[in-house]
């Protein structure tokens, strides 16, 4: 299995009422997994996340579970790469691991302006 690209454990800060993790909390650490990954795959560009698609909530995340981000590169195109986070959760109380999120995140090489540039010097 490939390595985690970013591994945390959550507080209870982070809880909604019902005692689970806040969906947007998830939703940041995907945000910031993919642009590690962006960076790994594209270079040491500044990177503006566009667009957050196919996110999948499959299960709740608890105060205590351990949980770890896995990345893969799906796309580079001439500014942008798109990246698949697939996010597992190690449950505190029996160590059972369960897939509780996916998502695929695009992210766009930006310069100082804001505006796109291209990942790969052009021939």
């Amino acid at each position: 299995m490939k390595e985690s690209t970013l591994r945390i454990t959550l507080l209870p800060r982070d809880t909604n009422k019902h005692g689970s993790i806040f969906g947007g909390i998830i939703l940041s650490h995907i945000d910031l997994a993919g642009s590690i990954e962006a960076r790994i795959t594209s270079g040491p560009h500044n990177f503006a996340t566009v667009a957050m698609d196919k996110v999948v909530f499959h299960k709740p995340v608890f105060v205590g579970d351990v949980v770890s981000f896995y990345t893969s590169t799906v796309r580079i195109g001439r500014t942008s790469v798109t990246v698949k986070v697939i996010v597992e959760a190690i449950r505190a109380t029996d160590q059972e691991v369960v897939k509780v999120t996916e998502a695929e995140v695009v992210y766009v090489a930006v310069d100082r302006n804001w505006k796109p540039v291209p990942l790969y010097k052009e021939k």
